[in-house]
């Protein structure tokens, strides 16, 4: 049975005055799939991120989510539809210990306003437990529970970079957007980085867009790739028809298709560490 489409893109177009970000950009993600947006450093890949959010706003094209036309809705309105991100540097608070983080993640399920929480109304303390469970039952599934009290600030990388995920996970989304996971972490984090990914799949019924320069991960969890490159799709595919792709490789590796032969697929391009996308 073919999978319902839950993201669909059509004809982004994003300019910076005379720098053309995005042009004229389409793709399709359906429900419970893992998506791979790749593409060397530039390649507008973050910029699409944004304007899938609501961040930038672009000059054309139209973004569907869960059949619903989202391309005019600020950012809290497509969250509340189920649409939550990480990002390149991370989203954490580092004044706040990594619970606080996911329970603040979680603002748009509070069911009581704003003022109420400040007075300390006794109609919130009943919710403030049950979102506090909440966490914790998050916090635990990522591994966390350790480190629950700590101030995310004085945590390593990767530990910061797992809270951030779990702060994504919290809002309750349909739809998880990746902003390069992998940046930062160790091979062996990174492998189990791919069984997370597809338990959150698998279990939870998820599906993600992530963007990625680790090659090896993409092409291990991805269902379908997208490549971009100064900001159009170059191809599109399965992994393994990407990995083979003559175009990918000299974007890759610099050259020309015709040129460039098709060596191991790298596991970053060159500048990739800078976290630029």
């Amino acid at each position: 049975m073919k999978r319902r489409q839950i993201l669909k893109v059509d004809g982004l177009t994003l300019r910076f005055g005379g720098l053309q970000v995005l042009n004229d950009l389409s793709l399709t993600v359906r429900e419970g799939q893992i998506v791979g947006l790749i593409g060397p450093n530039g390649a507008g890949k973050t910029s699409c991120f944004n304007c899938l959010t609501g961040i930038y706003r672009p000059q054309s094209g139209r973004v569907h989510f869960a059949e619903r036309d989202i391309t005019h809705l600020p950012t809290h309105r497509r969250a509340r539809l189920g649409m939550a991100r990480t990002w390149q540097n991370l989203g954490v608070i580092d004044t706040l210990t990594v619970t606080e983080n996911v329970m603040l993640a979680q603002h748009q399920r509070t069911g009581y306003a704003a003022l109420a929480g400040m007075l300390g109304l006794p109609g919130t303390w009943h919710r403030e437990r049950e979102l506090l469970r909440d966490a914790a039952e998050i916090i635990d599934y990522f591994g966390l529970a350790d480190v629950a009290r700590e101030r995310t600030g004085e945590l390593p990388y990767g530990i910061r970079k797992t809270c951030d995920m779990a702060m994504a996970l919290a809002s309750d989304p349909r739809m998880l957007l990746l902003d390069e996971p992998a940046s930062g972490l160790s091979p062996e984090e990174a492998l189990g980085l791919g069984d997370t990914l597809r338990e959150l799949r698998d279990r939870l019924k998820l599906t993600i867009l992530m963007i990625e320069h680790h090659v090896p991960l993409v092409a291990e969890v991805c269902d379908y790739v997208y490549v971009l490159n100064f900001g159009e799709l170059l191809t599109e595919g399965p992994p393994a028809d990407i990995q083979r792709h003559p175009e990918v490789i000299a974007a890759y590796l610099g050259g020309t298709a015709e040129t460039t032969a098709p060596p191991e697929w790298p596991l970053k391009p060159e500048g990739a560490a800078n976290g630029t996308a």
